[in-house]
């Protein structure tokens, strides 16, 4: 009888460590919490923002990566623990990021739920968006919508979200290989973000109601219509 390896974790003990919906419900909670306050910034309006914008995500990067890479070493069942105070850690750095570039082009006062909201993970899951935002030309439309929408919205991002943290904490049963693996990820995800927050910045930001919002969606379908 072949002898079994205990350090290896198996198919019928992950389910037991973490599950997949429950996981996803504390991401969306998380996401949620997380949103309901825009952070502080102590960058002044630039001469040059983008440049500024960039200088900031690259180093918003680099402590992204590292907060993540070390919260990825701990091995086995313990590093599954550590992987939504390590989601929680790099959205707290990516939101100043996002808070920062703002300040640099000198709209930090544009930046509200929906904004942060769309800067952090319209590159998760743009699909989420389609009832939250509209893009007119150079302009994003951002919809003035209940919570229940921007639950929604949480939802359907933490479910993809919770598929690839989770995807990720197989690699943590490889502490080393792992950490390394979750850090430079997360120094892509947090550039990810901040060329989102740059073109939105770049853009004019509206904002519309919800009939304002069908009126413009009405308007850009009959436009599209009579192109084809």
């Amino acid at each position: 009888m072949t002898e079994r390896n205990d350090t290896q974790p198996s198919s019928g003990n992950l389910p037991a460590v973490v599950n997949q919906d429950e996981a996803s419900n504390r991401v969306t909670r998380a996401i949620l919490d997380f949103i309901s306050q825009i952070p502080d910034s102590k960058v002044h309006s630039h001469r040059d923002p983008e440049t500024e914008a960039r200088r900031l995500a690259h180093r918003a990067a680099q402590r992204a990566a590292v907060t993540a890479g070390t919260l990825a070493l701990p091995p086995g069942p313990l590093g599954w623990l550590t992987i939504l105070p390590e989601l929680v850690s790099i959205w707290k750095i990516q939101a100043q990021l996002v808070s920062d570039i703002a300040a640099a082009y000198g709209k930090h006062a544009e930046l509200g739920r929906e904004q942060m909201l769309w800067c952090l993970f319209r590159h998760t899951s743009a699909q989420a968006f389609r009832d939250l935002v509209i893009r007119l030309g150079d302009r994003l439309i951002f919809r003035r919508v209940s919570y229940s929408v921007i639950e929604r919205v949480a939802k359907q991002i933490g479910v993809k979200v919770t598929q690839r943290a989770l995807g990720e904490g197989l690699s943590r049963w490889m502490p080393i290989i792992g950490a390394i693996g979750v850090g430079g990820y997360a120094y892509y995800d947090t550039r990810q973000v901040a060329a989102t927050a740059i073109a939105m910045l770049k853009s004019e930001i509206g904002m519309a109601d919800e009939e304002d919002a069908a009126h413009v969606v009405a308007t850009q379908e009959v436009q599209a219509t009579r192109l084809h």
